[in-house]
């Protein structure tokens, strides 16, 4: 079977443009370039246990974590957060715990509270980066929102964060 030298060339620039487009459409349809895949074992988002806190008039819905594994992990790997979602760690004494944000994606605002609550102290935190944010005083939550969500809420220290779950 024939075919004439114009019809042969259109077949090949149809079967060369065709590959060409389906990757370009996947490239810019896919990931963000700087997101990274959940390691093997990684909790999804929706396996965190869940708690509804109140900050002043403002609903939060906070992921918990109150085991290690959990803790370690927060929120590394995320790309996004809802508007009034956040991340509550717990812990299991009263210290100063130290956070930093190695593999998370989102630059977020933390809040450190003591046993009933009160808010102690609030850092911005930078994505992906190993700098340390620890609180100047013993508390038993953390509560990772993002970035300038406490300030633009008029939550401060010395106010309260109800709702929390008993520490263990």
């Amino acid at each position: 079977m024939r075919f004439p030298m114009r019809s042969l060339i259109a077949r090949f620039a149809v079967a060369v443009a065709l590959p060409l487009a389906a990757m370009s459409f996947v490239a810019t349809n896919a990931a963000p370039a700087h997101a990274q895949d959940m390691p093997a074992g990684a909790k999804q988002p929706g396996d965190f246990p869940r708690a509804k806190l109140t900050a002043g008039m403002f609903v939060i819905d906070a992921a918990v974590a109150a085991n290690d594994a959990d803790r370690e992990q927060g929120l590394m790997y995320r790309t996004t957060l809802a508007p009034n979602e956040g991340m509550l760690f717990v812990f299991n004494e009263t210290a100063v715990h130290c956070f930093w944000m190695k593999n998370t994606l989102i630059p977020l605002s933390i809040a450190f509270m003591r046993a009933d609550g009160t808010v102690t102290d609030i850092d911005e935190m930078q994505a992906e980066t190993t700098n340390n944010h620890c609180p100047k005083n013993n508390g038993v939550y953390a509560l990772e929102m993002s970035k300038g969500w406490f300030s633009s809420k008029g939550i401060k220290p010395g106010m309260k964060i109800q709702g929390l779950p008993a520490a263990q």
